[in-house]
């Protein structure tokens, strides 16, 4: 006995193979962006000390390099780079500040440690 209801999605796909190159080549390209920005900030903790004068700029392009990472993952994975303008920013603007607003809370708690709260106000 066949059973009528369930939909059998894999039918229905009613694409041309230049369609299919496209979607292929689409996700080559996610695949080896989001690599090339792995591969650089690995090789930036890899060989730059944090002792270094140039640790701040480390620091700085993780923070920038993973909210571009996580950006663009939401915009092609979750297939917000299809909808309108209007939808995306309602959805990335608030998340962008979030981030921003976590960031600034770690940072100032991070700059934090160590010192004691009686000489902060003067006591």
């Amino acid at each position: 006995m066949e059973r009528d209801d369930i939909i059998e999605y894999s039918l229905d796909a009613h694409h041309s193979e230049e369609h299919g190159a496209k979607i292929r080549k689409k996700i080559w390209f996610v695949t080896a962006l989001l690599t090339v920005i792995t591969v650089v900030e690995v090789g930036l903790g890899m060989y730059i000390k944090q002792g270094s004068g140039a640790w701040p700029f480390v620091k700085w392009s993780f923070i920038i390099m993973t909210l571009l990472k996580a950006g663009y993952i939401v915009m092609v994975f979750m297939h917000l780079g299809d909808e309108r303008k209007g939808l995306r920013s309602v959805i990335l603007v608030p998340y962008f500040i979030f981030m921003l607003y976590l960031i600034f809370i770690a940072l100032w708690e991070g700059l934090a440690v160590g010192v004691s709260w009686p000489s902060t106000f003067g006591m």
